[in-house]
C-alpha cells in the first residue's frame, strides 16, 4: 500500500487528482438510477456506480479520510440496487465486466472497515448478483449480454467468478459459493491463458487478428487476473506466462506510419486509425511484470510509449497507482535497423511486411488462416499502404444492419478469388437486419466458407524479398474448388508480384480476380492506377493473357455482389444502437467502393492469375515496364527497377514453387528457388 500511495499523491497526482474532484462531487448528493429498466445496459450510466464506489474506496485507502469510505458504501448500495432490478428483470449490466470488477474491489478495499452487518448488507446481496449474471440455472437469454468465453475477449459475465471468489473467499458470507465461484474461475482463467499462450506461440499476437480488439479490452483478462493472483496469494503468476512479452512485437509489426493500421477483420474502416487510447496502459502493464526479464520488449515498448500521448481511461481509472513500469533507460533505437522486411506471425495466420520504418516506405499484409474471432472469409487475402490505403478491405460493420453479414464480411469485400457456384448457400456471420430493413437470404458471392480454412505453407525473407505460399482450396466449398493457391512475392521497396493457381470442379463455375480501392480506378487494357491520399497504385495483368478487366463501383455499385448493392443501413431511434451509429453514411473512402475484377475470357477447370503490382508517391505517373515470361511448366514475369532487373516465375502444376532472379547492371546477385519451408522466425525482430 506505501508504494500505491506515494504514486497516486507524486508519479500520478494528475490521475489522483481526477478521482478525487469526481467523487468529491458525489459527497451529500442523492444517488439516483437513470433509466434502470432501459433495454441495453451498456446505454446506462448507472452501471458507472460500481467504478465510482472503487475510486472512493482507494480514496479513503490513500487518504485515510472516512468520508470516502461512507461515500464508498453509498455507492456499493446503489450499485447492488441496480444489479437486483436488472437481474430481476432479465437485463443485461453492461457488455464488459469491468465495473462489476471494480465494484468487487470496493467492497473488498473497505472489508476491514466495515461491521459484521455491514459487510452482510452489502456483501450478501453483491456475492449473489454476481453469481446470478455469471451462471444461474433460471437464467434466460438476454438481450446484448456479452457470452464470450476463454477463446475470446473474456471480458463479459463468464469471467466473473474468479474475482467474486477471491473476494468473498472465507469472508462467512457463504462460503460456499464463494469457493465454489473460486475454482471455476481461477480454471477458466488458466484456460484462457493458456489459448492466448497457444494463440501466440512464440511470435506474440492476440486472440484476435483485429487490432481494435487486440489493443482494446482483450488485455485487460489477463492482467486483471495476474494482479488479483497476487494480490491474494503473493504469488507472480505472471512469470509462468511468458508469451505476453511477445505481444509488443505484433504491436509493432500492425503500426502503420500515423498511428494508422490495416483495417483486418471487423475493423470500421472509418479511418483505419490503430487504436491506441488505451494501448501506453496495456505497455506500462507488461513493463511492470516482464521488465526485468525481457530486456528486448523493454526497448521497443518504450519507443512505442514515445509515440504515444497518455489518454484518460475509465475502465480502471485508479490502475497506474498498482504499476510499477520502471524509467525509461533512453535505449538506443538501434534495432531499427534490425527490423527484417517480413514478419510471420504463424499461430495469427498473418504475414507483415515493410520495405523500411519510414512515413514513405510500402508496409503490406497478408492473411490466411489463424483465429476465427472476427476474422472475415478472406484467406489469401491482402492490403497494400503506401503513403494510403492503396489495395484495402471494404465495407464496415453497422450494428445492425446487413451490410455487415452479407457483404463485409464475405470474400467479395476483399482482395481475394471468388469461384461462382449456382446455388451455393453461403454460411452465416454474426448481425443482423436493421428494422427497416428485410431479413434476405445471404447473397452468393462465389466466396468462402470457412473461416480459417486455409493455412500459409511456404514462407522467406531476405534483404532482397520476401515469399508468401498459402493454400486457400479447404476455405471454399469441396463441391466447387479442387486447388486455390497464391503466391505472393514482395520486391522491396514497392513492387509485389502475386499468382494464383485456381482449379475448379466445373469449367462451368466462373473464377474472378479481386483488387479493392479506395477510389475509382483508371482503366487501360490490362492495366489500371488507383490512388489514396499521398499515394498510388498501378496493377498489371500478365495472366490470363486474354482476360476481361472491369472495375465495379460508383452510385449504385458501391458493395454489389450476387446482383444486389449492399448499402449501409438508414436506422431509426427503433433501432437498438442507433446514437452509436451515428458515423453511418457512404462517403467514407476507406468503406473501398471501387473494386477490380479480372475474369478469364474462356471458361476453363484451371486458370493462372498473374499480377505485378508498384506503388508510389502520388508524382509516380506510369508503371515499370515488365515482360510476360511463360515457358514449359513456368508463368511469370520480368521488370526493371533502378539499377536490377528481375525475373520471377512460378510452377503451374505440380508441387508449389517458382524461382526468383535478380540482375544489377547485368550482372546476376542472385538466383534461387522459392522456399517450400516456413523460414522460423520467434521473438523480436528476428
Amino acid at each position: 500500500m506505501v508504494e500505491i500511495k506515494r504514486n497516486a499523491l507524486f508519479r500520478d497526482q494528475d490521475i489522483f487528482k481526477e478521482i478525487k474532484e469526481n467523487v468529491d462531487k458525489l459527497e451529500g448528493s442523492d444517488l439516483e438510477l437513470e433509466n434502470p429498466l432501459i433495454r441495453d445496459g451498456h446505454k446506462s450510466p448507472s452501471h458507472k456506480f460500481g467504478t465510482r464506489a472503487a475510486e472512493a474506496a482507494i480514496l479513503f485507502l490513500i487518504l485515510e479520510d472516512r468520508k470516502y469510505l461512507e461515500i464508498s458504501k453509498d455507492l456499493l448500495r446503489i450499485t447492488i440496487k441496480y444489479y437486483q432490478i436488472r437481474n430481476d428483470n432479465n437485463l443485461n449490466i453492461h457488455w464488459y465486466n469491468f465495473s462489476r470488477i471494480n465494484a468487487l474491489a470496493a467492497f473488498d478495499w473497505i472489508f476491514n472497515y466495515l461491521s459484521k452487518s455491514e459487510k452482510d448488507e452489502l456483501g450478501r446481496p453483491l456475492l449473489e448478483a454476481i453469481a446470478f449474471m455469471a451462471d444461474h440455472p433460471n437464467r434466460r437469454d438476454i438481450f446484448r449480454r456479452n457470452g464470450g468465453g476463454v477463446q475470446s475477449g473474456f471480458y463479459g459475465p463468464n469471467a466473473l467468478p474468479w474475482y467474486a471468489g477471491v473476494v468473498f473467499y472465507r469472508t462467512g458470507i457463504n462460503d460456499l459459493l464463494a469457493e465454489k465461484l473460486l475454482t471455476s474461475g481461477f480454471e477458466d482463467h488458466i484456460k484462457m491463458l493458456k489459448h492466448r499462450s497457444k494463440r501466440a506461440g512464440d511470435d506474440g499476437g492476440s486472440n484476435s487478428g483485429v487490432i481494435g480488439y487486440a489493443l482494446g479490452a482483450y488485455p485487460w483478462a489477463a492482467f486483471n487476473f495476474f494482479h488479483t493472483f497476487f494480490s491474494a496469494t503473493g504469488i507472480d503468476i505472471s512469470k509462468r506466462w511468458d508469451y505476453l512479452p511477445n505481444f509488443v512485437n505484433y504491436v509493432f509489426w500492425n503500426w502503420l506510419p500515423d498511428k494508422l493500421e490495416f483495417g483486418y477483420g471487423d475493423a470500421k474502416h472509418l479511418d483505419n486509425a490503430l487504436p491506441v487510447g488505451l494501448l501506453s496502459l496495456h505497455l506500462e502493464q507488461l513493463l511492470h511484470f516482464y521488465k526485468d526479464d525481457f530486456p528486448q520488449m523493454e526497448k521497443v515498448a518504450r519507443y512505442l510509449i514515445k509515440q504515444l500521448s497518455d489518454v484518460r481511461q475509465e475502465d480502471f481509472p485508479y490502475m497506474r497507482f498498482l504499476l510499477n513500469p520502471g524509467v525509461d533507460k533512453k535505449a538506443s533505437l538501434g534495432f531499427l535497423q534490425e527490423v527484417p522486411i517480413a514478419r510471420h506471425f504463424e499461430n495469427m495466420g498473418q504475414v507483415f511486411f515493410r520495405s523500411g520504418n519510414r512515413v514513405d516506405d510500402t508496409y503490406a499484409l497478408f492473411t490466411a488462416g489463424g483465429s476465427a474471432q472476427h476474422k472475415h472469409f478472406d484467406d489469401n487475402n491482402f492490403v497494400i499502404f503506401r503513403n494510403g490505403f492503396l489495395a484495402l478491405d471494404s465495407g464496415t460493420r453497422p450494428q445492425p444492419g446487413i451490410h455487415l453479414s452479407h457483404y463485409y464480411c464475405r470474400t467479395v469485400a476483399h482482395n481475394c478469388i471468388t469461384v461462382k457456384m449456382p446455388g451455393e448457400q453461403m454460411p452465416k456471420y454474426w448481425g443482423g437486419p436493421s428494422k427497416k430493413e428485410e431479413d434476405l437470404p445471404i447473397p452468393n458471392d462465389g466466396g468462402q466458407n470457412e473461416l480459417i480454412g486455409g493455412h500459409i505453407f511456404a514462407f522467406d525473407e531476405n534483404e532482397q524479398y520476401a515469399y508468401v505460399a498459402s493454400n486457400a482450396t479447404n476455405s471454399y466449398h469441396e463441391a466447387k474448388v479442387e486447388e486455390v493457391i497464391r503466391q505472393f512475392v514482395f520486391v522491396p521497396p514497392d513492387h509485389f508480384v502475386i499468382f494464383d493457381r485456381v482449379r475448379s470442379t466445373k469449367r462451368e463455375y466462373s473464377k474472378r480476380w479481386l483488387l479493392h480501392t479506395a477510389s475509382e480506378p483508371e482503366m487501360n487494357s490490362l492495366q489500371f492506377k488507383a490512388s489514396h491520399q499521398k499515394g498510388v497504385l498501378f496493377c498489371r495483368t500478365l495472366f490470363p493473357k486474354r482476360a476481361k478487366i472491369a472495375k465495379v463501383g460508383g452510385e449504385g455499385k458501391q458493395f454489389w455482389s450476387d446482383g444486389k448493392n449492399w448499402l449501409l443501413p438508414e436506422l431509426t431511434p427503433d433501432d437498438w444502437n442507433y446514437k452509436g451509429m451515428n458515423w453511418l453514411d457512404n462517403e467514407h473512402d476507406l468503406f473501398g467502393q471501387w473494386r477490380v475484377e479480372v475474369v478469364p475470357e474462356k471458361a476453363a477447370k484451371e486458370d493462372y492469375f498473374l499480377h505485378l503490382i508498384q506503388v508510389g508517391d502520388g508524382a509516380m505517373e506510369q508503371m515499370t515496364v515488365s515482360k510476360a515470361i511463360a515457358c514449359g511448366n513456368s508463368l511469370g514475369v520480368g521488370f526493371q527497377y533502378g539499377e536490377k532487373e528481375f525475373e520471377v516465375t512460378f510452377f503451374k502444376e505440380g508441387d508449389t514453387g517458382g524461382e526468383i532472379t535478380i540482375f544489377r547492371k547485368g550482372r546476376k546477385i542472385l538466383e534461387e528457388n522459392f522456399t517450400t519451408d516456413l523460414k522460423s522466425q520467434k521473438g523480436f525482430l528476428d
